[in-house]
């Protein structure tokens, strides 16, 4: 739980909560409309799903992290699976592996859900032991709950001055159960009433002695997923998140302080609604693209463009070395031959400052991103 994530040393209240849902009924509405049109365009989409996901799933991933402090940036991330700089530090790697692990823990997360499990408290710290790079070492507890009591305050500030007491360690299993059985139930009159419920729940339970944010705002998507409110996880939420940081943390902090779930609850599905219909412009715009692309490429006059082409959607900045190890070709110069073709048709830019290990970026589809 981010630091300004507060809370008054308040009981901690079991689900399910009271909601008034009055001042809700026009959101609701608006974000199943949104979240409808969504999954519409989703379900009608010729492309490889591995088209669409990748990249918005890297975004998720960095926006997510960066809610958390994190600084590294959409390009950082795909440079690096392209062709790591020299003399990188060891921070900002660790920053690049964990938005990298982002997307292990979703994919894994999806085949749990494929295979009938539900949403609980095993996935939850799987999916908390494979974001955590395993660099941070055993002080981090990898895929266990937190074993000592902790605090959200500022740094060397004794607990007594603290925004915010999670639950004591002990309670976890009970609390985590309490939350498992709300989120697999219906006991709830709308579902994303639920899971907006259910993400503050997770958030001030704390389970985790880090990355609790990231696991709680992973589990949004699938949960849709789950009800089948989205065909593939595609709803990343993180972006509105982040934009609206002081907001989000506020939010959250009305229900712990005065049991304000209509503002959090408004804020949630404003979130919803936003998300939607950004990810939905995001998904046609690339759509037009590729199959714009798709006619450009003729012009390369390769049986291996329109792969180099699928590849880049999913990877925007490549290198020699990472085409290699994707195209089935191994002839070195017909490799070489193919990006020089792409460069020449205005899809790759040459990344300039590089003597050495180039590399080559689709400027157009991460400025879709961006």
């Amino acid at each position: 739980m981010p630091n300004n994530l507060n809370a008054a040393k308040n009981e901690f209240k079991l689900l399910p909560p009271q909601i008034d849902y009055d001042p809700l009924i026009r959101v609701i509405g608006e974000a199943h409309s949104a979240l409808g049109e969504l999954n519409g365009l989703l379900r009608k989409n010729i492309l490889s799903p591995a088209l669409i996901s990748a990249p918005l799933l890297t975004k998720e991933a960095v926006l997510s992290s960066r809610i958390e402090g994190t600084q590294s940036t959409l390009e950082d991330v795909f440079e690096f699976e392209a062709q790591p700089k020299a003399g990188e530090s060891q921070g900002r790697q660790r920053e690049v592996i964990e938005i990298i692990n982002y997307r292990k823990a979703i994919n894994y997360a999806m085949g749990h859900l494929e295979s009938k499990s539900a949403i609980n408290r095993e996935l939850v710290k799987k999916l908390q032991y494979l974001l955590i790079d395993p660099a941070r070492g055993p002080a981090k507890e990898r895929g266990q709950l937190r074993s000592n009591k902790v605090y959200i305050g500022i740094v060397g500030t004794p607990i007594e001055e603290a925004s915010y007491v999670p639950p004591e360690p002990g309670r976890l299993p009970g609390l985590l159960e309490n939350w498992e059985k709300y989120l697999s139930s219906n006991i709830e009159k709308d579902p994303l009433v639920q899971i907006g419920v259910a993400h503050y729940q997770f958030e001030a339970i704390h389970p985790f002695r880090d990355f609790n944010g990231r696991v709680g705002r992973l589990l949004i998507p699938l949960f849709l997923y789950q009800r089948q409110f989205l065909s593939s996880p595609l709803l990343f939420i993180s972006e509105y998140f982040e934009k609206n940081r002081r907001d989000y943390y506020d939010r959250l902090r009305g229900v712990t302080e005065r049991g304000d779930w209509t503002a959090w609850l408004r804020f949630f599905l404003l979130a919803v609604i936003t998300q939607s219909l950004k990810t939905q412009t995001a998904i046609e715009k690339i759509m037009e693209m590729r199959e714009r692309l798709k006619t450009k490429i003729v012009a390369a006059n390769s049986v291996y463009a329109p792969d180099i082409l699928d590849y880049l959607f999913s990877s925007p900045i490549v290198s020699y070395a990472s085409l290699k190890n994707k195209l089935k070709t191994k002839n070195p110069q017909t490799i070489y031959n193919l990006i020089e073709k792409f460069v020449k048709l205005g899809i790759l830019f040459e990344e300039p400052g590089r003597q050495r290990n180039r590399v080559f970026v689709f400027k157009e589809l991460l400025s879709i991103l961006r």
